[in-house]
């Protein structure tokens, strides 16, 4: 397990957080990066925050964090997130089952635009963070 840098390169930033970003910008100019990412993320224009939550992949998309099958049910909550809010439902996964997800999509689902998008913003930001110190 690693300990947090104290800076990245806008490349490592952009494994981090899947792709090169306004937000992996930011960070790569700044002290102690992961430390300061919801920080940052917060204050970019909105328009930027849904270009960083768009890199991260879909459920059920390939990536090395999600394999097998979705659940019909999570593909139809999925849809419904993207289409009442903009951008792709973000979770920090943490071991969970995809079936385990439907409720937290379903209790997500039921928050305003705002606050849903400080939470996937701030989910983001944990798998940023949960991915550098795995590696």
């Amino acid at each position: 397990m690693r300990d947090l840098p104290r800076q990245l390169t806008e490349d490592e930033l952009a494994e981090l957080f899947s792709g090169h970003t306004r937000l992996t910008e930011e960070l790569a100019g700044r002290e102690d990066p992961l430390g300061v990412a919801d920080e940052v993320a917060a204050a970019l224009p909105e328009d930027e925050q849904i270009a960083a939550l768009k890199t991260h992949p879909r459920i059920g998309e390939a990536s090395a964090e999600q394999r097998g099958d979705v659940p019909e049910e999570l593909a139809d909550l999925n849809r419904a997130y993207e289409g009442k809010f903009g951008f792709p439902f973000v979770v920090f996964v943490a071991g969970r089952s995809r079936a385990e997800l439907v409720p937290v999509l379903r209790e997500r689902l039921a928050r305003t635009r705002e606050d849903e998008l400080r939470t996937a913003l701030r989910e983001l930001v944990t798998i940023a963070r949960e991915r550098w110190t795995r590696t």
